[in-house]
C-alpha cells in the first residue's frame, strides 16, 4: 500500500495543500504547533474515518469554514485508488474511485495505516477505556463487519441504560429491559469473538517482535480479558448463555446503579513481561518496548489480513525512543514499508539508516520541500 499524494482543504491549520508523497520515507519537520501532526491525523482520519486525538469532528475543520476535504491517491495491489473525505455538520460523505459509499464500513479498510505516537504509551499503562479504543480502532479497519456490530451494541447499550435511569422515576417494564438485553448479548458476543481472535494473532506477532528487540530476555503476552466469558475456546451459544444468565444475577445491581455493568464496554486488555503485568511492575523502558512491540506486531497482523502492508505514521516518536528501539523501529519498516515522520530536529531521526526518504518542511499550515 502506497500513498502517492494527498490533499486535504479547510482541515484544521490547513488552508490548502496538495503534496507528492512518492518516497519510501516522508519526514516532516517543524517547530511545534506548525500543523505536522495535523497532516498525519489527516491520513489517519481519511483511513478510518475518525481521529485519533478528538471526538468532535468539528474540531477537524478549519476556523470558519463550513466543511473540510481530504483526499489522496493510493497504489494498492490490485490497483491505483482514488479516496475522498469530507467533514460538515450534517456528518460525514465518503467516496472511493469517485463513487459515494452509502456506509462507512465500505469505506473504512480501503486505506490501512498503523499510528504510532507518543500517546500511544497509555494504551500500555493507561485506563481500560485507551486500550478498547485501541482494539475498535484496529480491529475495525480490518474487519468491516466489526464497526456495524460496534454501532449497534452501542446504540443498544445506550437505550438499556436509558431504560435503566429512568427506573428510579417509573416502574420498569421488565419486558421491554429482556428485549434490550437479546440485543445486546446478541452484538456483545460477536464483538468478543473478534477481539478474541484479534488479540490472538496479534500476541503471536507482537512476542516474536518483544523477543527479539530484547534480544531473547524478555517474554511478551497479551491477554483479552473480557467482562463475561472466561474461556476464549466455548462456544457462541455458550458464551450467549452465559451473558444471559449474569445479566439475570446483577439486573437488581444495575437498577440501583442505573447503568449497564457487564458487556464489551467493560472489557481490558492485560500485558505480561516474563509473567509480570507491565501496567503495575513494567519499568518505564519495558513500557515503551511492550507499545513498541505492540505497534510493529499491527504491520505485520494487518499484513497477513490484507495481503499489504499498511502505511506507518510516526508522530513525534523517534525522539522518544533510545537509540537501540530506533534503530530496531527503522530496520523493520524499512523498504517495505511507506512511513510518514514528523520531527522537530532531524538529530533525532538516524538519516542514515534511511533509504529513499525526502524531507519537508512545516511552517503554519504551509509545506515546501
Amino acid at each position: 500500500m502506497f500513498l502517492k499524494k494527498l490533499s486535504v482543504r479547510h482541515y484544521r491549520n490547513y488552508e490548502e495543500l496538495e503534496l507528492n508523497t512518492d518516497s519510501n520515507v516522508n519526514i516532516f519537520l517543524g517547530s511545534n504547533a506548525q500543523g505536522k501532526t495535523n497532516l498525519l491525523e489527516a491520513i489517519y482520519v481519511l483511513a478510518l474515518t475518525k481521529s485519533h486525538r478528538t471526538f468532535q469532528d468539528k474540531e477537524l475543520i478549519r476556523w470558519q469554514a463550513d466543511s473540510a476535504h481530504i483526499a489522496a491517491e493510493i497504489d494498492k495491489k490490485y490497483g491505483p485508488c482514488k479516496l475522498e473525505l469530507a467533514l460538515s455538520s450534517k456528518g460525514k460523505r465518503v467516496r472511493i474511485n469517485g463513487l459515494e459509499q452509502r456506509k462507512l464500513s465500505q469505506f473504512i479498510g480501503a486505506l490501512n495505516v498503523v499510528m504510532f505516537a507518543p500517546e500511544d504509551l497509555e494504551i500500555v499503562k493507561g485506563s481500560p477505556g485507551v486500550r478498547r479504543r485501541f482494539m475498535d480502532m484496529e480491529i475495525g479497519q480490518v474487519y468491516p463487519s466489526y464497526i456495524y456490530d460496534l454501532s449497534q451494541y452501542q446504540k443498544t447499550l445506550q437505550q438499556r441504560n436509558n431504560m435503566l435511569k429512568n427506573a428510579f422515576k417509573a416502574p420498569l417494564d421488565q419486558d421491554m429491559l429482556s428485549v434490550w438485553d437479546e440485543q445486546l448479548v446478541t452484538y456483545g458476543v460477536k464483538i468478543m469473538k473478534k477481539r478474541q481472535n484479534f488479540i490472538k494473532k496479534l500476541q503471536k506477532w507482537a512476542e516474536q517482535i518483544h523477543a527479539g528487540i530484547t534480544n531473547g530476555k524478555e517474554q511478551l503476552t497479551i491477554t483479552y480479558s473480557p467482562s463475561v466469558a472466561d474461556s476464549e475456546e466455548v462456544d457462541d451459544t455458550v458464551v450467549f448463555d452465559q451473558f444471559m444468565v449474569k445479566l439475570s444475577k446483577i439486573r437488581d445491581q444495575e437498577i440501583r446503579r442505573g447503568v449497564s455493568i457487564l458487556g464489551p464496554h467493560r472489557d481490558d486488555l492485560l500485558f505480561f513481561i516474563n509473567g509480570k503485568e507491565v501496567q503495575t511492575y513494567g519499568s518505564q523502558g519495558q513500557q515503551r518496548t511492550t507499545a513498541l512491540s505492540l505497534k510493529l506486531a499491527e504491520l505485520e497482523l494487518i499484513y497477513e489480513e490484507v495481503g499489504e502492508y499498511p502505511i506507518l505514521l510516526l508522530d513525534d516518536v523517534l525522539s522518544e525512543l533510545d537509540e537501540y528501539r530506533q534503530t530496531q523501529l527503522i530496520q523493520t519498516f524499512q523498504s517495505k514499508v511507506q512511513t510518514f515522520i514528523t520531527t522537530t530536529g532531524l538529530e533525532s531521526v538516524h538519516l542514515d539508516q534511511l533509504n529513499n526518504a525526502s524531507i519537508f518542511h512545516v511552517n503554519s499550515g504551509s509545506i515546501t520541500d
